[in-house]
């Protein structure tokens, strides 16, 4: 905890009330009438004559602002609360096999490269986290000041700040392993720290424990007019947002990297956490469901004619709103905890293809990997016999999750098809020619990004980020059961509903065990793409040694005439130490301040 806890414990109140001022959180702004952060200090943040909390309630908010962001994070060197300026940054997945950054110095690759260190690593959130568990401390030791008049209101803020402090933990195990508990306890600026770590299992339980606690005073997901949390409460940690935080948990406590004895009961636990969620869908206690209608007109049979047979065009288009809708829509049900953001264009401003006029940074560059992934709209991989796939028109008739995720050569992007080709407007010099500026693989990101912006200017809309949703409950779900019980009809079941709800068949019937596996893993892939969930899976499956030593790649596309060439092209070399790297070194600063932090083998 160490030094950058030493900044935790330093953390003032006038600081924490100015950032509060500028907060946004469940959709609402804070009074423009907030004093000067000077004039405001612990005791009317936590006024004892407030029966509203008014106060007390923006500390909490506040809190909010410390949630996963997603998006282009990594590198980022200005952010505020609830949104990520224009300075450009890489999404996390840009470290694994799904994508790399057009940059090739961008500190990013250091995951997917070898280079990060003690003292270099591009995603340490440690002193991040522990400072946001220093304020839902600070919440907690003071919150019974404050007379709240409203029955319950006080009960629910505690049952929040615990579960916003058990995700800042899993964000800490999930890096580093075992971590350091420091409970309840709020450490004064002059106190000597030397605390050690405790035991994955420790770190675990403690989790669960705050989760089990917080559930019973957590929001339920009312129905709104639209189906899902009423406006002041969407984006609040409700009892599903906890259940998912629990499933999460437990699915990584039972993977081969936290469980190479491969444990059923760990297994079990997980499926279990699952399904606890999807039986209190079924019982509408809650409103979730995956998002289903195209909510948003991304495309038209006209801009993606041609992508598919004209018999199937009309659905295909459909499926793809549908799709891209759960990212485009401020709320929808599927999310069960977003992370807020006022409206931006920060994803287009850092992703959009580089030959527009309103000149994006295009960052994140799939790979050829990611992109073989997509099966054909037959249900078949590109390489299966009896696909349709035909190298000459690669693009033909895949997954309609595949044009929603990634952008290529020919795929109608705001009022043309984009040019990846060599000499193209998206791809002007070429492959290999360049080591940042343009697409490095021969494509871009598409997912989360939004259609209805002008071709010479970015427009600030919705990019709510999913921590969770409930396509990830069914895929947990159907990985834990598949792994406790086998490919019963339950497993089936979870992941054709993801297929289904963008038109894909559904999985083969009379698959082994072994073979499901496969079926749920390619799954997460195309499903969950560019949504940190790939960084990780390949981590706690224990598989980063084999996708990330070795060579990416991408696309070499030539235009001759009227007719584009592809040639599968090799992009950068990955390396991955599998003796250390599956967990992130501890930050040099506190294996310096305090004397009883151990490091992670090898490190």
């Amino acid at each position: 905890m160490m030094k950058h806890i030493e900044l935790y414990k330093q953390v003032s109140f006038a600081i924490l009330v100015m950032v509060i001022a500028l907060a946004v959180v469940s959709c609402k702004k804070l009074a423009d009438d907030t004093p000067p952060a000077e004039l405001i200090g612990d005791d009317l943040v936590f006024d004892t004559k407030d029966s509203l909390g008014v106060n007390a309630e923006k500390f909490l908010n506040n809190i909010y602002a410390d949630l996963p962001r997603g998006f282009n994070r990594i590198g980022v060197s200005s952010q505020t609360l609830f949104s990520i300026t224009a300075s450009v940054g890489n999404i996390l997945d840009a470290g694994s096999d799904d994508a790399v950054p057009n940059g090739n110095t961008d500190l990013i690759q250091y995951f997917s490269t070898g280079g990060i260190s003690s003292s270099v690593n591009p995603d340490n959130t440690w002193s991040a986290n522990y400072a946001a568990i220093r304020k839902v401390n600070i919440f907690l030791s003071k919150i019974d000041r404050v007379p709240l008049f409203t029955k319950g209101l006080k009960d629910r803020w505690k049952a929040e700040a615990r579960s916003l402090r058990a995700m800042f933990y899993f964000e800490l195990l999930k890096r580093w392993g075992g971590v350091p508990l420091i409970g309840n306890k709020v450490f004064d600026a002059a106190e000597q720290i030397n605390v050690p770590r405790n035991s994955y299992d420790e770190v675990q339980n403690y989790i669960l424990s705050e989760l089990d606690s917080a559930m019973p005073f957590l929001l339920t997901a009312n129905a709104g007019a639209n189906g899902t949390f009423a406006a002041n409460y969407y984006g609040r940690f409700g009892r599903g947002a906890a259940m998912a935080l629990k499933s999460r948990l437990l699915l990584y406590a039972a993977s081969p990297l936290n469980n190479p004895g491969n444990d059923i009961t760990k297994w079990a636990l997980a499926a279990a956490a699952s399904k606890a969620i999807m039986d209190s869908v079924s019982a509408a206690k809650f409103t979730y469901a995956l998002h289903s209608s195209a909510t948003t007109s991304h495309y038209s049979t006209t801009t993606l004619a041609g992508i598919t047979t004209a018999a199937n065009l009309s659905a295909y288009v459909t499926s793809v709103n549908k799709f891209l809708s759960i990212f485009s829509t401020a709320s929808n049900n599927e999310i069960i905890l977003p992370y807020m953001a006022t409206t931006n264009n920060s994803v287009e401003t850092n992703n959009d293809p580089v030959g527009y006029t309103r000149a994006g940074a295009g960052k994140t560059n799939p790979t050829q990997e990611l992109v073989d992934e997509y099966e054909m709209t037959n249900g078949k991989m590109i390489l299966e016999s009896g696909s349709g796939y035909v190298a000459a028109n690669p693009y033909y008739n895949r997954d309609p999750r595949f044009p929603s995720t990634v952008t290529y050569n020919g795929l109608y992007w705001l009022n043309r098809p984009v040019q990846t080709y060599d000499g193209g407007l998206d791809r002007p010099f070429g492959f290999g020619v360049r080591n940042s500026g343009e697409t490095r693989t021969g494509y871009y990101m598409r997912k989360f990004m939004t259609s209805n912006s002008s071709t010479t200017d970015f427009t600030a809309t919705n990019h709510v980020f999913p921590i969770f949703r409930y396509a990830e409950i069914l895929l947990n779900y159907a990985e834990a059961q598949n792994e406790a019980v086998g490919p019963d009809n339950s497993v089936y079941a979870a992941v054709n509903a993801i297929r289904a709800r963008v038109g894909m068949p559904n999985l083969p019937s009379g698959l082994n065990q072994a073979d499901m596996r496969t079926r749920i893993r390619h799954e997460r892939r195309v499903e969950m793409a560019f949504e940190e969930q790939r960084f990780w899976d390949i981590r706690r499956w224990k598989i980063a040694q084999n996708v990330l030593n070795g060579t990416l790649h991408g696309i070499q596309a030539k235009l001759t005439g009227t007719t584009v060439n592809y040639q599968v092209v090799e992009v950068t070399p990955v390396k991955f130490d599998a003796g250390k790297m599956y967990w992130y070194p501890v930050p040099f600063n506190e294996l310096v301040s305090n004397p009883s932090m151990t490091q992670n083998p090898n490190w």
